[in-house]
């Protein structure tokens, strides 16, 4: 499941479009008001996480294969890049608000509901979108803001409910943390709770399993 279920039919486009254009217009004017409240907790730079173990080449989903055939240069390979993000309060800072606007600005939504499929991956331009769509849009903000794509891996997961779940994960100097959409906070990975399967691997353009699990077909149904 990817976050809250949203069902949405063609005839409420217009409104979702205009609510996200005042959503946009809201988180901008935030930033220093409502905003920070919620984020305030986490201003302060985390304790050192552990590292994620890799176990292995694996393989994509049909999906991020289909995203990347369609967006290549999204999915390009820098070997010059950093693996890991120094991580500092103003880096820190910036994981966190932006993991938090997205969250408040992005409408939850089965790809079933919003495109006809089971599973599609694809940036969240009209506002809606389910779990990879989320963590990829936050990708794309990290990036702009100077953070290293190589460090900000896509990574599969078990949910709490058993069900195939994307998160977005930052490898930094201090450990690995999760970007979610379930949640404001950025965790370390092992306080999330949930069972990881699989992420885009560090070394070059080939996944990588993180445990003996078997790989969800789909990152998400819901």
């Amino acid at each position: 499941m990817c976050g809250m279920i949203s069902q949405i039919s063609p005839k409420w486009q217009g409104r979702f479009n205009r609510f996200l254009a005042l959503a946009a217009f809201s988180s901008a004017m935030l930033v220093g008001t409502a905003g920070i409240n919620s984020a305030t907790a986490q201003t302060v730079m985390p304790v050192s996480a552990d590292a994620i173990h890799t176990a292995g080449h694996a393989g994509p989903t049909p999906a991020w294969i289909a995203f990347c055939a369609q967006m290549p240069n999204e999915c390009a390979y820098d070997m010059s890049e950093p693996a890991t993000i120094v991580l500092d309060p103003a880096t820190w800072k910036a994981i966190v608000e932006i993991n938090e606007r997205v969250n408040d600005t992005i409408i939850p939504v089965t790809d079933q509901d919003h495109w006809g499929v089971a599973d599609r991956w694809d940036y969240p331009d009209d506002g809606l979108g389910d779990c990879e769509d989320i963590q990829l849009l936050k990708r794309r903000l990290l990036t702009e803001a100077g953070l290293p794509h190589r460090a900000l891996r896509m990574t599969v997961v078990i949910d709490e409910l058993g069900a195939g779940h994307a998160v977005l994960m930052a490898r930094t100097d201090r450990g690995d943390f999760i970007l979610d959409n379930k949640r404001k906070a950025v965790l370390p990975w092992q306080e999330t709770g949930y069972r990881y399967v699989k992420r885009e691997g560090s070394d070059n353009a080939a996944w990588v399993w993180l445990g003996n699990l078997s790989a969800p077909i789909m990152t998400a149904t819901k």
